[in-house]
């Protein structure tokens, strides 16, 4: 039987950076993958709470100031949905008040 022989800590970049040039994809490194991975679940809706243990982490605000970033699709989206409310907010206190104007002007009976 041979024996077992601790594998080297590059030995897995090594090959991978043989198979991306292989595949014709650029270099990356195994980081790389990880934050790539942790920002997109985030923006899919992974709630944080569950990215952090999967990625190890104990405290769920260093996850998000790791893998968050603020994308300028993210900042209209974010302005839609703000707008949305307020409409709505301000819809229904306005409805409100135009009825509120009217029963005063109306004549009475």
């Amino acid at each position: 039987m041979k024996p077992e022989h601790p594998t080297r800590p590059s030995a897995a970049y090594e090959r991978t950076k043989v198979l991306l040039k292989q595949a014709g994809l650029p270099e990356l490194r195994f980081h790389d993958l990880r934050h790539t991975f942790a920002a997109h679940a985030l923006a899919s809706g992974v709630d944080v709470k569950t990215l952090s243990g999967i990625l190890g982490y104990t405290r769920t605000a260093f996850t998000l100031d790791t893998y968050t970033h603020t994308t300028g699709d993210m900042q209209k989206r974010a302005a839609e949905i703000v707008e949305e409310f307020l409409t709505d907010i301000f819809r229904e206190g306005l409805q409100s008040w135009e009825e509120s104007a009217k029963a005063a002007k109306a004549p009475s009976a």
